[in-house]
């Protein structure tokens, strides 16, 4: 999943918007809509997850800095979650050590980025 420098995502999806999954890996974790709903509030109204953390699959990050509208990263630990907003998806790449968080960043928004090129 999206070789970087030889390290590797953990898990990776491709969610619409409302909440439909796309693709994802066989070991994405089980997501709520209540969690994809907190997400997307949050891209509206940026720092909503701040106070709470977000949820992916029921592990909790702690909110970091971002690009407000755009992309949302989490951290865990020696690892954590970046999240990117196309018009019509959003790209959410989980990664643990080794691999970096960006090498994650990299890997997540490159994707998101061709994806708005194409119009989703």
């Amino acid at each position: 999943m999206c070789d970087m420098e030889g390290n590797h995502l953990t898990a990776a999806a491709i969610i619409g918007q409302d909440g439909n999954v796309w693709a994802q890996s066989t070991n994405f974790p089980q997501f709520k809509p209540e969690e994809i709903t907190g997400i997307m509030r949050d891209f509206e109204e940026p720092g909503t997850l701040a106070p709470t953390g977000l949820y992916i699959g029921g592990t909790k990050y702690m909110v970091i800095q971002g690009e407000p509208g755009a992309v949302i990263r989490g951290k865990k630990g020696p690892g954590g979650v970046t999240i990117k907003k196309t018009n019509q998806a959003l790209i959410i790449g989980v990664y643990d050590e080794p691999m970096t968080a960006g090498q994650c960043n990299m890997v997540v928004e490159r994707l998101g980025d061709y994806l708005v090129d194409q119009g989703l």
